[in-house]
């Protein structure tokens, strides 16, 4: 360290003498070197422990700031590169660029500008050098992620019909915890905006004085007004994204309320709400693309009639209705079940009672015999309400030909998530024809009780639109979520691989055929650093190993497993390389979770980073570490050197 440097920068803080953990932690907060406090902790007291008293000296401190900064693994890219150990000339800083990190294009003024972002001394910084200090903070920065810059940014083609793109989708917003006794909460819609999701949904109940509730019906979770939830959506709608909010009314109101749901989305949400067609055309063979409805939210729900009829009614509004005018008959609609956009046959069992026999016996009939026409009165939905569906208007799934046949590029389906595993195993080639033409949303289950997750990725696979997940429940199948929606900028929509956008397609995921775009992937692990120490350690202590894990078309999914570091969760090393051959990169997510050995039986899960495999940096990365609710542990991180062909 260039003494003069690091004295003049904390000489201040020893004015007074010697300082104890606090005024260490202070002082590291204040040079913004993240620090986790276990293992801060632990080298103080190792420190302190050489002489008697609980403070310790500039001396003690800079030892300190090199247990935490001066990695060794670090020194060694340094000194390889640097002609006295010392200092970094722009020469030698390009020449790692383009040699170790494949930044072909590197030049003077790449090396300048990371030297003046990176390096802290200043007569360094001035001589266009970068010194030890520089290198670390550039090694540990964003620029050096394991996740390419470009893609934090919006860089795909958003000019494509929304069905050419995947929509980050949330199931049973409302809910903060389980779907049977769980609190509703409003939350649950501002949490999931946040984190760029662009479809959400809404159950809706008949409340009290003429008030639609939200909840999720016949179970013991909490009520919240419509009204409330509205007004949050309107709030956060366009936060984290300036794309198309899909809103997916899952509606059990009456007329009634339903005519004051209408009126809650146009009065709170003013011009956001798209209420006609762009240009008013009616006639479409398209759907506008998330480029051209930018700060619009959508209303999905079933519909009455044709646009046309809605656009002359909205034109027509100022004549006086009749009740017989605003209320129609699902009858008029092209499906006949119910207002309710999730089949009810996948909630059912919860509710049925009699023998499990006999109920099983009559779905068999069920589904094998068209259901007769049922003489239950049909469920009215108000005009007002049919009005505000534009381009998304809920259409019960009968099948892929029937969809073919009839379907209009407006109308999309929800398939449970039984139903679409049958046709992924199945039918691949129709759904997948089926998702190039119209966006399709899978949901969860009925019987998850505990509001678990499918894994989405085998949904991806067949270009399901709006795979919808439980935002609230954390686990692998969120995190993939997650990952994949790091992608352009985290806005929420990303464009499908061209193979499940053309109409003509001949890929599945079981055959993979002219659509293989082979890759081979290297990953040398080299290092851990920070790792949140184990539950069970009393100190600092973990025996971490890391899992890398491949996500994508069945023959893709593949598993490694690093050794055991024993007793060492502040910098473990592993240098153990990794390979992969993967037939589709464009569907392939790479997972690096970081685990404690705590018996041969049995991990402690510690972080974990996922992401899609084409936002891979190469060269040396730091990876970064999150929690299992998704959050970033600052201090913690991977480190490997990342290589592909």
């Amino acid at each position: 360290i260039s003494p003069t440097w690091f004295w003049s920068l904390i000489q201040n803080d020893f004015k007074t003498g010697n300082i104890d953990l606090e005024g260490c932690m202070r002082l590291l907060e204040k040079m913004q070197i993240p620090f986790d406090e276990a293992h801060l902790t632990h080298i103080f007291k190792k420190t302190v422990d050489k002489h008697s008293g609980q403070r310790i000296s500039m001396e003690d401190f800079k030892a300190i700031y090199r247990a935490i900064v001066h990695r060794s693994e670090f020194q060694e890219l340094f000194r390889a590169y640097s002609p006295d150990g010392k200092i970094l000339p722009d020469s030698q800083l390009i020449k790692f660029l383009v040699k170790e990190q494949f930044h072909t294009e590197a030049t003077e003024t790449t090396a300048f500008e990371l030297i003046s972002k990176y390096e802290p001394i200043d007569e360094v910084r001035k001589k266009k050098q970068m010194s030890f200090e520089g290198f670390v903070r550039y090694l540990n920065s964003e620029e050096c992620s394991i996740f390419k810059m470009q893609h934090k940014t919006i860089y795909q083609d958003m000019n494509h019909p929304l069905c050419d793109y995947y929509i980050s989708s949330s199931h049973n917003t409302y809910l903060i915890a389980d779907q049977l006794m769980g609190p509703s909460h409003l939350w649950g819609y501002t949490s999931a905006l946040l984190k760029g999701c662009r479809c959400l949904e809404i159950d809706c109940w008949d409340g009290y004085n003429n008030e639609p509730i939200v909840y999720h019906g016949h179970t013991l979770t909490s009520k919240i007004p419509f009204r409330s939830v509205i007004h949050v959506i309107d709030k956060y709608a366009f936060m984290s994204s300036a794309y198309p909010l899909v809103l997916s009314l899952e509606n059990h109101c009456s007329p009634k309320q339903q005519e004051v749901m209408a009126e809650c989305l146009k009065s709170i949400l003013g011009d956001k709400l798209l209420t006609s067609p762009i240009g008013g055309e009616t006639e479409m063979t398209r759907l506008p693309s998330p480029e051209a409805l930018k700060f619009k939210v959508l209303i999905k729900n079933k519909k009455v009639g044709t646009l046309e009829e809605g656009m002359l009614r909205t034109d027509d509004e100022a004549g006086a209705q009749t009740l017989a005018d605003t209320v129609a008959d699902a009858e008029d609609m092209s499906d006949s079940d119910s207002l309710s956009d999730e089949d009810t046959d996948e909630t059912a069992a919860l509710y049925q009672t009699g023998s499990p026999s006999k109920r099983r016996g009559e779905r068999k009939s069920s589904s094998s015999t068209p259901p007769k026409k049922s003489k239950v009165k049909q469920p009215k939905i108000a005009i007002a309400l049919s009005d505000l569906v534009v381009y998304t208007k809920s259409s019960t799934f009968v099948s892929f030909e029937h969809s073919m046949e009839n379907q209009k590029c407006y109308e999309n389906n929800s398939i449970g998530e039984a139903k679409a595993r049958k046709f992924v195993r199945h039918s691949a080639k129709e759904f997948i024809s089926h998702t190039t033409r119209f966006i399709t949303r899978i949901y969860p289950r009925g019987s998850r009780m505990t509001s678990s997750n499918y894994f989405p990725q085998d949904f991806w696979n067949v270009g399901c639109q709006m795979v919808a997940l439980n935002f609230q429940t954390p686990g692998i199948q969120m995190e993939l979520q997650d990952g994949k929606f790091l992608d352009n900028g985290g806005c929420g929509y990303i464009l499908k691989p061209e193979f499940l956008r053309d109409r003509n397609t001949t890929f599945t995921p079981k055959n993979v055929g002219a659509y293989s775009k082979p890759m081979s992937l290297s990953i040398r692990l080299i290092s851990g650093h920070q790792l949140p120490p184990s539950r069970l350690s009393k100190t600092n202590k973990a025996d971490p190993l890391v899992q890398i894990e491949i996500y994508g078309v069945p023959e893709d999914q593949a598993k490694k497993k690093s050794s055991v570091v024993k007793s060492n969760a502040l910098s473990p090393r592993w240098n153990e390389t990794f390979s992969f051959n993967i037939q589709v990169p464009e569907l392939a997510m790479i997972r690096f979770c970081v685990e404690d050995e705590v018996s041969l039986v049995n991990n402690e899960f510690l972080g974990q980073y996922t992401l899609p495999v084409l936002s891979l940096n190469t060269g040396y990365r730091n990876i970064p570490l999150l929690t299992r609710d998704g959050i970033k542990i600052e201090s913690a991180s991977l480190f490997a050197h990342v290589w592909y062909y």
